[in-house]
């Protein structure tokens, strides 16, 4: 890591008391300081070179921080930026942010503070770095000029891609697992990406917005991976699983002795994700009591666990995610207005599958191949094309979710390497006769003729045929069990333990099964246990 004498920093302030104040105290870290009194001042030395970071008041006699902030943006420039001003709102935070701004102060500043943002935006001590959240925004009791009716007011614009001459992002070292997991190349999923790629240059909180199985906790680990904070936790909490007594023991740690079976002391979420990044997934489903107290611990910047007396101050980049309108929640009265504001500084849509069928070849490729190199199968099952038309013309309430279990449920029922459209087994997806004429059968092996496939289909929908339902519905969940049972016998050449670990299944989970559907070894009365070449 470089050392504080590598850095030189920009300082612009129209106040000569405060200009001082903020170079002296940067140059007892032993940064190098330069100085500006206005807009056109900062850009002359911005002309002459470059900086590690630029350190703006908001309002300037020629301008605001935010004119300086759009020229850093508009010339591509490498330099984190951080705004601090006296007029604190919301409006201003989600505009700086927006601006391309890593952090957020008001004024009067706290010098430590001011020191650890500072050290956090050149990456040189994120773990002792007290900030969560732009401290500008509005407190649990003022007013802000957002209101929930106009939540797209504070939902992030998707930016353009850097020209190939453009310097780098700051960022542009770390790979994204996450980010590389994402498939598809449709306009969604690419301003997706662009603004997973803007966000994660600041401390901004961000909310991911999407139904259920869009994957909106792989929109968070990507946030994460490429941020400056990438070597630091990940913590995700699914709020919606966990018991209502408990969310403030789970959140914020206990001690010892707080209450009957705290045997010793224990970190919360808070402490856990301290350095990193906390991931909040369903935050709507929060229960009002709770979001009051993450409201505090998001303001102060610090947890008190159960039982202590003593706060501890904490170093969180805060994400959430949900599935609800939760700006419809607050009209309700069931989600804090002030909490919505804090969250919802920078908005993230993910698409439903539905929007995007034109990923839908990629994202089935993707899928499979996961499968199978989990299952060690190699070459990796393909849809053919009926079946990826079939597909395509399918809702998928459950988006990517649904998707990755349908094809998890083909590829066990698919001998050999093709999955046709009796493979696919779900009676919901009734392909056409009318239109099966129209293609052949040949199998999709990669994702180019799929997805003309596809968007033929998205050009003639057909609406699906519901099936009746089945009378018996135990009965029907065997006869599907025991022809995925019999298909893996006799894939692995009735082997049971082979045929069982390919299903997820040990010898003894077979075994019940077999006899349980009456399912028979080789077609014979007494099953013949391969693996020990005796009765079994």
């Amino acid at each position: 890591m470089s050392s504080p004498s590598h850095f030189s920093l920009l300082v612009v302030d129209d106040e000569p008391d405060l200009r001082t104040l903020y170079e002296l105290t940067l140059l007892r870290e032993g940064y190098d300081v330069e100085t500006a009194a206005t807009v056109d001042d900062a850009l002359l030395h911005l002309k002459d070179r470059t900086y590690s970071a630029v350190i703006t008041d908001m309002r300037l006699p020629d301008g605001t921080g935010l004119d300086l902030l759009r020229r850093l943006e508009e010339g591509n420039r490498r330099e984190k930026a951080i705004v601090i001003t006296a007029y604190g709102s919301a409006e201003n935070a989600v505009e700086a942010l927006k601006a391309g701004a890593y952090d957020y102060l008001t004024k009067p500043v706290d010098l430590k503070q001011f020191r650890a943002v500072v050290a956090s935006a050149l990456g040189r001590s994120a773990a002792t770095v007290p900030t969560m959240v732009p401290s500008s925004l509005p407190s649990e009791n003022g007013a802000s000029p957002v209101s929930p009716g106009n939540a797209s007011a504070v939902t992030a614009r998707p930016v353009a891609s850097l020209p190939a001459s453009a310097p780098a992002p700051a960022h542009a070292g770390p790979v994204s697992q996450a980010l590389a997991r994402m498939a598809g190349q449709s306009q969604a999923m690419q301003q997706v990406r662009q603004l997973i790629d803007k966000v994660a240059r600041s401390m901004a909180p961000v909310l991911v917005n999407g139904e259920s199985g869009t994957g909106k906790e792989l929109v968070a680990r990507a946030i994460h991976e490429i941020s400056p904070r990438t070597g630091q936790p990940f913590v995700p909490v699914n709020c919606s699983a966990i018991p209502e007594q408990l969310l403030e023991a789970e959140f914020f740690g206990y001690r010892k002795g707080a209450f009957t079976g705290a045997n010793e002391d224990r970190e919360g979420f808070f402490q856990a994700a301290n350095g990193g990044t906390l991931f909040l997934d369903e935050i709507g489903d929060l229960p009002l009591a709770m979001q009051s107290k993450l409201l505090r611990a998001i303001q102060e910047r610090s947890v008190r666990p159960v039982g202590a007396v003593v706060e501890q101050s904490v170093n969180v980049r805060l994400l959430s995610a949900t599935h609800k309108d939760l700006g419809a929640e607050v009209q309700a009265g069931k989600f804090r207005q002030d909490l919505y504001y804090r969250l919802n500084v920078i908005q993230i849509r993910v698409p439903p599958l539905r929007e995007r069928l034109e990923d839908l070849p990629s994202i089935c490729d993707r899928v499979l191949d996961r499968i199978a190199r989990d299952a060690g199968v190699s070459p990796a099952p393909r849809l053919t094309r009926d079946a990826m038309v079939q597909l395509s013309r399918y809702s998928f309430p459950g988006n990517v979710r649904e998707l990755e279990n349908l094809l998890h449920r083909a590829v066990a029922l698919t001998v050999g390497d093709v999955i046709d459209v009796a493979d696919l087994g779900v009676s919901e997806l009734v392909f056409s006769d009318s239109d099966a004429a129209e293609f052949d059968a040949t199998p999709v092996v990669s994702a180019k003729p799929a997805a003309a496939a596809a968007a033929e289909a998205v050009r003639a929908p057909v609406a699906p045929v519901q099936a009746p339902l089945p009378s018996d519905l135990a009965a029907y969940l065997d006869d599907i069990e025991r022809d995925v049972l019999e298909r893996a016998l006799e894939r692995y050449r009735y082997n049971r333990t082979a045929a069982g670990a390919s299903l997820g299944l040990s010898l003894r989970q077979m075994r019940y099964r077999m006899a349980r559907l009456g399912v028979n070894v080789g077609g014979t009365d007494d099953p013949v246990d391969v693996e020990r070449g005796e009765p079994g």
